[in-house]
């Protein structure tokens, strides 16, 4: 990379992005059966509940996230980083910026599900302030998720 990276406001039916929310839906279909992929479709990150975020890097989009906008908590989503950007810091800033939304939002506490297998996942999440919790909104356990949250308030 080159340049700086932007976390900007995106769209997922940005070609480059949905070719990256592709990429990041085969490898949860890779990883997990089909009723532990929770992903959310194309049409369903592009709802008026949903801010979309993208990283770039010389108008390269690298990675991306979402915020769901619940009634009393917002959900981290679609949470991808190309394999070339991984290690250079930009899920941090991407979750930092997803963050700052909440805030903005007044959302009372942030909560994401997550892969078992997401080691790398699980360690920025632990890193940023997030702590094991429970199922929450239609979620059910299962043993290959893994439900954190953290306060914002």
């Amino acid at each position: 990379m080159s340049g700086e990276i932007h976390i900007t406001a995106g769209d997922p039916r940005d070609p480059a992005v949905t070719r990256l929310l592709e990429a990041s839906h085969a490898l949860m279909q890779s990883l997990f059966p089909a009723d532990a992929c929770h992903y959310l479709s194309i049409d369903a990150l592009c709802v008026p509940e949903i801010r979309f975020f993208v990283a770039k890097n010389d108008n390269v989009i690298l990675g991306c996230c979402a915020l769901a906008s619940k009634d009393t908590y917002g959900e981290v989503k679609s949470m991808f980083v190309d394999p070339s950007a991984r290690g250079t810091g930009i899920a941090k800033r991407l979750l930092a910026r997803i963050e700052r939304e909440a805030r903005s939002l007044t959302l009372p506490v942030l909560r994401l599900e997550t892969g078992d297998k997401l080691a790398s996942a699980q360690r920025l999440y632990v890193r940023s302030g997030f702590k094991p919790s429970g199922p929450f909104g239609d979620y059910i356990e299962v043993s290959t998720s893994l439900f954190m949250e953290k306060r914002l308030d």
